[in-house]
């Protein structure tokens, strides 16, 4: 069963038909695994090998290439039909002499577009620099330009029925939270309580069950909590020990993130300040978001409010969020930064993490949330405080 309705398929490859003719572009190869499922509904753990969409500007269906045994998984999960899902035999998986590419380009060539404007998204994770190798060399007629972040722009708005699905994520992001923050205490090895976070996350509710992540838990601990990337050992908790909790909640591939800090013991007073200075930036922040702002406003409210406690962060305060797959949930578009003049619409979904790391310890507190079309709507259902056990 496709997770949206045709109509919804149909408005969201308009939307991506339309961008490229404003920039005149004839083909677009779409490599990332988030905007094959946008525009397709494409599901599958098959992005390990060389695998995307074709999108011509004057063909009404995209093209979806991939490896062979992965083409069921096309027909199963997209609209598409069984004419413009075509399979590349095994011997070009990674091979030495051939290349998916190559099998691309000839069919690039039959669809007399050997002469056209192709773009491609040169920064995905999944476009390697052999990619373009093959793709320039094999159609050396072409002209390609760089289509990186085209589709990740149209998503950035959301429809009311991705929105339902980022709200059942949050649902899931905050049993997973709560989970993780009753497993902590001195003596619990970081594994135990990771696997009962996993268990929440594809668990998920009664009503509906969860995916996995784009980010595995992310949970360091101790002086580790400087470095917010850290996930888990088979260490053991101790008294006095700080622990951050990443995460999110994930249904039909759309995330909804979520970050808390547990101390263990006592917290120290240097925790205890640095926590009160992050909720008292959040609640600042969360206070002004509206549509009409801009980007670089709302992360300006955070940094105003930091400093006149004497704190500054340099990093990103959050960035657009939602549909996505391996190795991260964020969008790639909209950050809430400096200089980013992106101004906030209703159905926009943002991580906002304005966490501070220092040299011994950090503290995270974070909320996902959707601009209304009035104000704000934090998604998670979870107390914003230091959580002390």
């Amino acid at each position: 069963m496709l997770a949206f309705s045709l109509t919804e398929f149909s408005k969201r490859l308009r939307k991506v038909k339309n961008s490229m003719e404003r920039q005149g572009m004839d083909v677009l190869l779409i490599t990332d695994p988030a905007n094959m499922n946008y525009l397709t509904g494409f599901d599958a753990w098959s992005f390990y090998v060389h695998q995307l969409l074709i999108v011509m500007i004057d063909e009404a269906e995209p093209i979806w290439i991939g490896r062979g045994m992965d083409a069921s998984a096309a027909e199963i999960t997209t609209w598409l039909h069984k004419d413009n899902i075509i399979p590349y035999t095994d011997d070009y998986v990674q091979s030495t002499t051939k290349h998916p590419m190559d099998f691309v380009a000839n069919l690039i060539s039959e669809k007399g577009k050997a002469n056209a404007v192709i773009a491609a998204e040169y920064d995905a994770y999944y476009f390697t620099a052999k990619n373009y190798i093959q793709l320039t060399k094999m159609l050396p007629n072409a002209s390609f330009v760089d289509g990186t972040n085209l589709v990740n722009w149209i998503r950035i708005i959301k429809s009311d029925a991705e929105i339902s699905y980022i709200k059942k994520a949050a649902e899931i992001a905050s049993k997973s939270m709560k989970r993780g923050i009753e497993s902590i205490a001195a003596g619990v090895r970081e594994c135990d309580v990771v696997a009962n976070i996993m268990h929440q996350q594809v668990s998920g509710t009664e009503s509906f069950g969860g995916d996995y992540t784009a980010i595995v838990p992310l949970l360091p601990s101790g002086e580790k909590t400087s470095a917010c990337h850290l996930t888990w050992t088979d260490d053991k908790y101790k008294e006095g020990d700080p622990v951050i909790i990443e995460l999110a909640g994930c249904y039909r591939r759309y995330h909804s993130p979520l970050a808390r800090t547990v101390y263990i013991g006592e917290p120290t007073d240097e925790i205890k300040e640095l926590t009160d200075v992050i909720l008292e930036g959040v609640e600042a922040t969360l206070e002004v978001i509206r549509p009409g702002i801009t980007c670089e406003e709302l992360e300006l409210i955070w940094r105003n409010s930091i400093a006149k406690r004497g704190y500054e962060k340099e990093s990103r305060i959050g960035y657009s969020t939602g549909l996505n797959y391996p190795p991260d949930w964020g969008e790639h578009t909209a950050s809430l930064r400096p200089g980013d003049k992106t101004i906030l619409q209703p159905n926009m979904v943002f991580h906002m993490i304005p966490a501070i790391w220092l040299d011994r310890y950090g503290v995270e507190v974070s909320e996902t949330f959707r601009v209304t079309a009035t104000g704000v709507e934090v998604l998670a259902n979870i107390d914003r405080k230091l959580f002390v056990k």
